[in-house]
């Protein structure tokens, strides 16, 4: 009802458990906390929270306009909602590595399972972007080993960024990945890579776990669950697909409007109040108080 069922350390025991069983994980990116709840009753394994859907949801590019304190206040709205374990882009962890220790205890307390830190400097842009700048290797060490220190649940997981790729190349990409792991990373994120063989490569160099991250429109091929599997990868990340599936429908649907002058042709492409009724457990809450839920819905509603 009002809240999950599971705790955040058993959210967090079961993504470490999950990770180590070796098999794939597919986590979508949920555009709000309604969107986390339909990911776990579609039967996906964890939740996203992306760093640019964040800042876009704000009206805001993903350039590190986002404050710590506003993706706290986000994720914790999320992870109210799911048993799923959720997964946070905490960019460049908002500040120095001081700044990174504080933002570790801050998604803690709201109740994720983990977060990811990148080595880019602010202000930052989308990993698929020209133009980006990465941090001294040193720089980024130092911010992973505050976040390692600063954590206080062992089961939250670290997990490193390296943007490098498209800046230094694939070989430097792999040595700074194993760099960040030597600093404390528990997984590792390598972003933008241009084809299986760098996925291939990256997989036999870095002995932790990996993330694929499938954003639509970038550097990286959309590759299938079955290519990643064999590849021996282990998150298949769908980071901002909701947000754009989203978003196309509204757009549509305003055009529709203003040039119809009525919304009965999408009536068929809605979700029904009856589903979003059921998605929002209406009746596990008539269980509690019959008070909240005393009346029939019109049929076809």
């Amino acid at each position: 009802m009002l809240h999950t069922r599971t705790t955040a350390a058993e959210r967090r025991r079961a993504l470490r458990e999950q990770l180590a069983s070796g098999r794939l994980l597919r986590v979508p990116g949920a555009i709000n906390p309604l969107s986390a709840r339909l990911i776990q009753d579609t039967g996906f394994d964890a939740v996203y929270l992306s760093g640019a859907v964040l800042a876009a949801d704000l009206g805001l590019p993903d350039i590190g306009l986002t404050t710590s304190t506003e993706v706290a206040a986000r994720a914790q709205q999320t992870t109210r909602v799911t048993d799923l374990p959720v997964l946070i882009d905490a960019d460049t962890g908002f500040g120095e590595p001081m700044n990174a220790a504080r933002t570790v205890q801050l998604l803690e307390d709201a109740g994720l399972a983990g977060l990811h830190l990148e080595d880019q400097v602010n202000p930052k842009r989308c990993g698929h972007l020209d133009g980006k700048t990465i941090a001294p290797r040193e720089e980024m060490v130092r911010r992973l080993r505050a976040a390692v220190d600063a954590r206080r649940d062992p089961d939250f997981l670290l997990m490193a960024r390296t943007d490098a790729r498209s800046v230094e190349g694939l070989g430097a990409a792999i040595d700074r990945a194993k760099a960040y792991v030597d600093a404390g990373a528990d997984a590792i994120f390598p972003e933008a890579l241009a084809d299986e063989a760098e996925y291939e490569a990256f997989r036999k160099a870095v002995d932790v776990p990996l993330l694929a991250n499938l954003t639509e429109f970038g550097r990286t091929p959309l590759l299938d669950t079955r290519t990643l599997e064999s590849l021996g990868y282990n998150i298949a990340l769908y980071p901002v697909t909701l947000l754009r599936l989203a978003m196309g429908a509204i757009e549509d649907g305003l055009r529709t409007i203003a040039t119809e002058g009525t919304q009965e042709p999408l009536l068929p492409r809605m979700q029904t109040r009856s589903r979003l009724y059921e998605l929002l457990g209406y009746a596990d809450y008539s269980a509690f108080d019959s008070a909240v839920f005393d009346f029939t819905l019109p049929p076809g509603t």
